[in-house]
């Protein structure tokens, strides 16, 4: 299980409602920053949920808008000393232009105990460990290496405790032993094999999140079968020809991928303060009834479709 939290949803500028795009994203004891609008650090403490372990922030690409709250969240961090190390990863030419704001302005002259650390992202895992594994994709936005991200749990056999009992598999950590994919002996001698007790192979859950972006046709393979997809929505229909010419989506191409690729959730993110939410609503739905529209501080969990 995957818990999504938005920070902000709001497209290029901040409005009154809502931060510059930026959401958390955890599973077990990790936790990732995606993308850092202006102001992020103060609606990470709005929200509630804390700095504690938040050492690792993805970056999408490298528009303003997404990276200029790391210098605050830097300054803060640098001075209360709350963590050791942070990892920022991101394409190439937006890792350029967080180099200059992180070491040109913000540590500029000083050397905190935080050790920064400048991860370039490219196509592929990019993180694995403790049943989870990261991927990057590449996106098609204005500017070079934009990516997304795509969060994606260990696949599990289950346990069957009914046939354990059938073959006298006491209760306890040789049951455990078995889960791991181990041999086990009893008491009596008998040699119990996994494949006897553990049921077919399900999937972990997956989340797929995608920052800004202009068209969706190479977006359908990687986002198949998501029990959630984060994308934008900074426009509707009615105005394509505007989110062709700055490299984004409308409501209607967010919520045809969605059925193309046949997701479980889609949340629309980056919204314009040009429209009403009902308005971003109902286009989506019409092609996609699963639709949230984000607002900040929105919270869901993200589970494996049974």
């Amino acid at each position: 299980m995957f818990e999504l939290t938005f920070l902000g949803t709001s497209a290029s500028a901040p409005s009154v409602h809502r931060g510059l795009s930026s959401q958390i994203i955890s599973f077990r004891d990790h936790r990732f920053l995606v993308d850092c609008g202006e102001g992020t650090q103060r609606q990470i403490l709005r929200a509630g949920v804390g700095f504690r372990r938040l050492n690792r922030v993805l970056v999408t690409h490298g528009h303003l808008d997404h990276i200029l709250g790391l210098g605050g969240l830097l300054s803060t961090f640098a001075r209360w000393e709350a963590m050791e190390r942070l990892e920022i990863w991101a394409g190439r030419w937006a890792l350029e232009r967080i180099h200059d704001l992180v070491f040109g302005v913000v540590l500029r002259g000083n050397r905190p105990q935080l050790q920064v650390e400048l991860m370039p992202v490219e196509p592929g895992v990019i993180i694995r460990e403790d049943g989870l594994t990261v991927n990057a994709f590449p996106v098609s936005h204005r500017g070079p290496d934009v990516y997304g991200y795509a969060f994606e749990a260990k696949s599990r056999r289950p346990f069957l405790p009914q046939k354990a009992e059938a073959l006298g598999v006491p209760a306890g950590p040789i049951r455990k032993q078995l889960v791991e994919g181990r041999s086990v002996t009893l008491a009596d001698g008998q040699v119990i094999e996994p494949d006897q007790v553990l049921g077919e192979d399900r999937r972990g859950a997956r989340l797929v999140f995608v920052g800004d972006c202009g068209q969706t046709e190479d977006l359908v393979e990687v986002c198949y079968q998501a029990d959630g997809l984060v994308i934008e929505s900074t426009y509707l229909e009615y105005e394509r020809d505007l989110a062709e010419k700055f490299g984004h989506l409308t409501a209607r191409q967010a919520a045809e991928l969605a059925r193309r690729a046949e997701v479980g959730q889609l949340f629309l993110t980056h919204l314009s303060r040009r429209y009403r939410e009902r308005d971003i609503a109902a286009e989506a739905a019409e092609i996609y009834p699963e639709v949230h529209v984000a607002r900040d501080f929105d919270h869901f969990q993200i589970r494996r479709a049974e």
